[in-house]
């Protein structure tokens, strides 16, 4: 045979080629880590994915009706309907100002301070429409942070408060400290010492936050007396109030008691921080509308400090929403409407009144250990009930009552129909514990 052509020659194999090791790029956000889940958005999260036909949610900070279903007042259906019949020819889409419309100020301002309010008629007050009460409380703290003294960049809170407080003027580079405010021992107000707290341990100048009406969490106010007290010894002090109203008229159902405190501090004179949310008294919790009003001592510093607070909000969020404002104005600037906000707002206060009366009731009844008064001592939408973390946890696990673990409850999610079985679990709980857990 010919040879066999060069092409068909038997090769040796090439040789082993070994496998590259893959580069994995670290990716840009491969070390941010999962942040902690907010507590009382946890609760409404489980309570959604509890199956169980008692359940019951009392972690939520919104009103409920009588069925357990949200609640839209009556009000805000007969002003929205107006604002779509006009919409496209008296209301537009257009941008808002920066600091909200001027009717809106005028209007807020009468109903916190009221209507013969000398701060008003002084033009002395400068307003901004915020993002809800937390909006409001925000804008305050980069304004403190930003223009005033080193001292009011120090400010105190109750201990407890509500859990954003401390946040909002920390991100704002504020230092957080905390007076006493609530007796554990008898669920009352710890008055003495948080008189102290102001009195000896807050430098002058130090700024400090004030619930106006039902304290959130525990829903224990100061009386009227001893509101006279705190300011006097404020004004002793040179110390600056931030007063967070977020339940005016839903405390009581009046509004202008609510609004005592908030005029207390006009009349003996303080220039103050005033934050004003609409989500609770109007329903109006997702159109994040509320108000910042700052009471100065003339109407040239309240043009200045309204400059001002224009360059915190512009490069913040540019402008506020403007379907809130509407639905505000068309309430509040109606005499009708007005007065019917006001029926359903003391209808809604009166229905968490008998809630709190029911369950002390049940619960004494019930013979269930220990002392119930505080209950209804108490005002507003929230409850500090006194049950510990234990009691608690076996209320959520045991029973499908879904609650803060350290016992703070909305009683917007009780009525007639599950009343009966929070009593009941109450009772099982606080007697299914040693007693030394409990400080029932």
């Amino acid at each position: 045979r010919s040879a066999a052509p060069p092409c068909c020659l038997a090769r040796d194999p090439p040789p082993l080629r070994r496998a590259r090791p893959r580069i994995i790029a670290m990716g840009l956000f491969d070390k941010i880590e999962v942040a902690p889940a907010d507590p009382i958005l946890g609760i409404e999260k489980a309570f959604q994915a509890d199956g169980d036909a008692r359940k019951i949610n009392l972690g939520v900070g919104a009103y409920r009706t009588e069925e357990g279903k949200p609640f839209v007042l009556q009000v805000v259906k007969d002003a929205e309907k107006e604002m779509l019949e006009e919409l496209g020819t008296k209301l537009n889409k257009e941008y808002s100002t920066i600091d909200g419309p001027a009717a809106l100020k005028t209007l807020t301002q009468q109903l916190v301070f009221g209507e013969d309010s000398e701060a008003i008629k002084s033009n002395r007050i400068a307003s901004v429409q915020s993002l809800s009460g937390t909006g409001s409380l925000r804008v305050a703290a980069e304004f403190i942070k930003g223009h005033m003294k080193p001292e009011a960049h120090e400010i105190w809170i109750s201990d407890p408060t509500w859990a954003n407080h401390t946040a909002i003027f920390q991100k704002a580079g504020m230092t957080v400290k905390t007076y006493p405010y609530y007796k554990a021992e008898t669920r009352s107000l710890n008055f003495e010492g948080m008189m102290k707290a102001l009195s000896t341990d807050a430098k002058p100048g130090s700024t400090v936050l004030l619930h106006s009406c039902a304290h959130n969490p525990t829903g224990v106010d100061p009386t009227e007396e001893q509101w006279k007290e705190i300011a006097n010894v404020m004004k002793q002090r040179s110390l600056v109030p931030v007063l967070d109203s977020a339940y005016q008229g839903y405390a009581s159902g009046s509004l202008d008691k609510d609004a005592f405190t908030i005029r207390l501090f006009v009349s003996m004179g303080f220039e103050f921080y005033m934050c004003q949310s609409f989500a609770k008294n109007l329903g109006l919790y997702g159109e994040r509308i509320g108000m910042l009003h700052v009471v100065c001592n003339s109407a040239p510093q309240a043009d200045a400090l309204l400059s001002q607070l224009k360059l915190v909000i512009r490069p913040m969020y540019s402008s506020p929403p403007i379907h809130g404002a509407q639905l505000v104005m068309k309430i509040l600037g109606n005499e009708a409407r007005l007065s019917a906000w006001k029926k359903e707002l003391s209808g809604m206060a009166d229905r968490i009144l008998e809630v709190r009366s029911q369950l002390r009731a049940g619960l004494e009844k019930k013979g269930t250990p220990g002392t119930w008064r505080h209950i209804t001592d108490q005002i507003g939408m929230f409850s500090y009930t006194g049950l510990t973390t234990p009691q608690c946890e076996r209320l959520i696990k045991d029973h499908h009552i879904y609650l803060t673990k350290f016992g703070r409850i909305s009683l917007a999610g009780l009525n007639n129909g599950n009343i009966q079985y929070m009593v009941d679990s109450i009772d099982e709980v606080v007697r299914a514990l040693p007693p030394i857990t409990s400080k029932l």
